[in-house]
């Protein structure tokens, strides 16, 4: 037992035991913390920016996962959609993101215990303390949240919560294209014509790449399956080529590794290498892009190679460098964030990238994701910053443990347990640009 366990959740008081939990994000983890609570009997509500239920799954719904169903559905989810005639897919098989929103997330959603507690089209603009911002200590315990919300229409609203889990992802926040993490200058010059990661290039946004010189910028697993989509679209239409730009010597997340037990993971760095082998990709390696301009019809991508200034020309760029926890909402929260991922203290330490792979990150649950704000917690893909090596199964393992220990169940929020394949979880097309995870 430590002092951890043992402090108050949220001070109880007859008001705050009105209160909902406050969610943000309606993505798989969002759900899920939804579905435990459930089982819990606690309220909740969430808060979800998009039109529809796991706004960016939807965005990359083209793409096929790397791992199975048998890890992508979360357990007290499943008994919610089974106590109702929901079956489980084909565990051996790996969905594209579509079908997990079809067959799992949306009939998920559309639950009578979660749909009439799901808010659609309100993006969450700010989170303090009523009436305290984050310099006042007396009290602060407790005083219910205060959720600030802004709808499609630009009208600001509030709603008080006991507790706030904040699952709202990262997909909506890119790195830059810089490798200082800096805007890139010029930007605003080429935004026209630079795509977020993951654009369905043979599928919705085929036209806006056909016939086209494209650079994609990344050396993860997200460039790879967009770098393939590119190499495929060229077979199709003539004038079409890729170039793929990353600012190391080499891809080394991307190349296939013996103990991958993940196989598509592994064909997917093989048919890059091929592709690369053959001509049909590009190279251009050590490039650390520092501006860009326009120049007519074209792009030039102005940057460090080998000790000297150039310029490479293209005339699409596709950024797929990765994704950063947007923390400007949580201004007013005391945080406790390790000052290199920007994931909280206790658990940046078994998820740094520069030690760990999606598999190797061990199971971890409410102590390390507590911040010195009772009652609030970053789950999910947020919750890792900027270290790549999230995974479904590890956020579903998270909120279990969140939501045990809201309900005040110390035991059961703090056996956390996970299995996983010895390299992870991965997605062929999601996480940080120099990762794999999903």
């Amino acid at each position: 037992m430590t002092l951890l366990d043992i402090t108050p959740r949220v001070t109880e008081n007859d008001r705050l035991a009105t209160l909902p939990v406050a969610i943000i994000g309606a993505g798989p983890i969002g759900l899920a913390a939804a579905a435990n609570l459930v089982e819990r009997g606690i309220d909740f509500v969430v808060l979800e920016a998009g039109a529809e239920v796991a706004a960016s799954v939807h965005a990359w719904g083209h793409t096929r996962l790397f791992s199975p169903w048998r890890h992508l559905v979360d357990p007290a989810s499943r008994r919610l959609l089974e106590a109702r005639g929901w079956e489980h897919p084909d565990p051996d098989r790996a969905p594209l993101g579509r079908e997990l929103v079809d067959d799992y997330l949306a009939p998920l959603a559309a639950l009578e215990q979660l749909a009439p507690r799901i808010r659609y089209g309100v993006e969450v603009i700010g989170v303090a303390r009523e009436g305290m911002d984050r310099t006042r200590t007396r009290g602060r315990a407790g005083v219910p949240f205060v959720v600030r919300l802004r709808d499609r229409g630009g009208s600001v609203d509030e709603v008080t919560a006991r507790a706030v889990i904040d699952a709202s992802g990262t997909y909506t926040s890119p790195n830059p294209l810089t490798s200082s993490g800096l805007e890139l200058l010029g930007m605003t010059e080429i935004a026209d014509r630079v795509t977020d990661a993951l654009p369905d290039v043979l599928g919705r946004d085929r036209e806006f790449f056909a016939g086209r010189h494209t650079t994609v910028v990344g050396a993860g697993h997200s460039a790879a399956n967009t770098l393939l989509a590119l190499v495929e679209l060229a077979r199709e239409v003539p004038g079409t080529s890729v170039t793929w730009l990353i600012r190391n010597a080499q891809a080394a997340r991307v190349s296939p590794t013996e103990d991958d037990e993940l196989a598509d993971r592994a064909r997917l760095g093989n048919r890059v290498d091929r592709a690369v082998a053959e001509g049909r990709i590009a190279v251009l390696d050590r490039f650390e892009i520092i501006r860009a301009r326009r120049a007519g019809g074209a792009v030039e991508l102005i940057g460090h190679r080998r000790g000297d200034v150039v310029t490479h020309t293209t005339e699409v760029v596709v950024n797929a460098t990765g994704f950063r926890p947007n923390l400007d909402m949580l201004r007013e929260i005391r945080l406790e964030l390790d000052e290199i991922v920007e994931a909280p203290r206790r658990l940046a330490p078994l998820i740094d990238p520069n030690v760990h792979s999606c598999g190797t990150v061990e199971p971890h649950g409410f102590r390390e994701l507590t911040h010195p704000e009772p009652g609030f917690f970053i789950v999910g893909m947020k919750s890792y910053g900027r270290a790549p090596t999230f995974l479904l199964a590890t956020g579903y393992e998270q909120v279990r443990s969140v939501t045990a220990w809201l309900a005040g169940d110390t035991a059961s929020a703090a056996d956390v347990k996970l299995t996983l394949p010895a390299t992870g979880v991965c997605s062929t097309d999601v996480g940080n640009g120099g990762g794999c995870c999903s």
